[in-house]
């Protein structure tokens, strides 16, 4: 018992941030609702779904009493076990393909690697920079972190899996900007990077791209030319979710006779993960969506507060790490359900059906609570 309570000592539990974990545990609450309105009668995904915030909720406990630095210790390891996982599912019959994509993997239990790569990145690109924080403007360590994120992202991105991709390199371009590096290689990088995007999104347009998979090309090209008759068809799923989400006017659905009411988020295919926010939308209304953006504000506030008062360099950049792939999901998923955005499949955290998804999101909030918990005296970039 003394050893453990010498353990705990190290730790500043009154810096223990009840609030976050309350605001998770809210969120995956109101998603295991949502989930059941439209999950079929044959399905339990909302039951997965409170599984899943039980068992994360103690893995939460039990990450936030791992010290960050003894993790991050391992950054190799944990890089070179999610490639060889990233190619089992690409390569091997472990894989799992469903709807052209194969982004699955069986061992025991059906998972996505793409979900814990987030994580691995971030602790990944955090350790990587700490080592190399001396020589952070050199090129050859930019070049060598660029390389090493774009491997496992380069994966992501045949199985096919663009979205997960995109979230990554968004991490990845909000670690580099926090880690220090001279404005004299940013400005030139976004320099030529401003107009490289521009020929991309160009470039995929075009009949002989081959980056793209013939669906998402349609999508973009759908986004793009609304109008046209030959692309309508292709925006039905988030015509409808724009529907959902306004026939909720300002307080919803949720309230009045279930035997009365017509849910047009029943015509939103994949309305119980990616498409969750229209069904939020229609049953809780305009308010209840500003509410929930307001949970995911704190959520992401919270990230940045821990980055600022990081004990050290490294918790800093995990800290940003965390705050950027919060922000980019929330920003992506409810864009896409708004038709702000073309359509790619990216899961709303905690709220979105998928434990996949939500165990990751559930590592970063435990990783979060150890760096808070790091004591004051620590204090310093180190």
């Amino acid at each position: 018992m003394s050893i453990i309570k010498q353990y705990f000592k190290r730790y500043d539990l009154k810096r223990y941030n009840l609030v976050l974990i309350a605001i998770v545990i809210i969120l995956g609450m109101i998603g295991a609702f949502l989930i059941k309105q439209v999950q079929a009668d044959d399905e339990n995904l909302y039951l997965k779904h409170l599984i899943g915030i039980s068992a994360g909720i103690i893995g939460v406990f039990i990450l936030s009493f791992i010290d960050y630095h003894f993790i991050s210790a391992f950054y190799l390891l944990l890089y070179v076990i999610n490639l060889v996982l990233l190619v089992l599912v690409k390569f091997t019959s472990f894989g799992v393909e469903r709807n052209s994509s194969r982004r699955w993997l069986h061992l025991v239990i059906e998972f996505q690697p793409s979900e814990l790569t987030k994580i691995i990145v971030i602790i990944f690109a955090a350790k990587l920079f700490t080592i190399f924080r001396q020589k952070i403007n050199n090129a050859w360590v930019l070049l060598l972190a660029i390389v090493s994120v774009g491997i496992p992202t380069g994966l992501i991105l045949i199985q096919t899996n663009l979205s997960t991709s995109l979230v990554i390199m968004f991490i990845f371009a909000t670690m580099i900007f926090a880690s220090g590096v001279s404005w004299k290689i940013i400005i030139p990088v976004i320099a030529i990077g401003v107009p490289a995007v521009v020929g991309f999104f160009w470039y995929i347009q075009q009949d002989y791209q081959a980056i793209l998979q013939p669906y998402q090309r349609n999508r973009v090209l759908s986004f793009l030319n609304q109008d046209q008759d030959e692309y309508k068809g292709n925006m039905y799923q988030q015509d409808n979710s724009v529907l959902a989400i306004g026939t909720g006017q300002l307080y919803g659905k949720v309230w009045t006779d279930k035997a009365e009411v017509r849910h047009n988020y029943d015509s939103v295919p994949i309305s119980e993960s990616d498409f969750i926010f229209s069904v939020a939308g229609e049953e809780f209304g305009f308010i209840g969506c500003c509410f929930i953006i307001g949970l995911y504000a704190v959520i992401i506030g919270i990230c940045l507060t821990t980055a600022r008062k990081a004990p050290d360099y490294m918790g800093m950049l995990i800290a940003v790490g965390m705050a950027s792939m919060f922000a980019f999901q929330l920003f992506v998923n409810i864009g896409v359900a708004t038709k702000v955005l073309p359509n790619t499949g990216i899961p709303l955290p905690f709220m979105s059906s998928g434990l996949s998804s939500f165990i990751s999101g559930m590592m970063a909030v435990g990783i979060i609570l150890n760096i808070r918990l790091q004591p004051q005296k620590n204090r310093g970039r180190t």
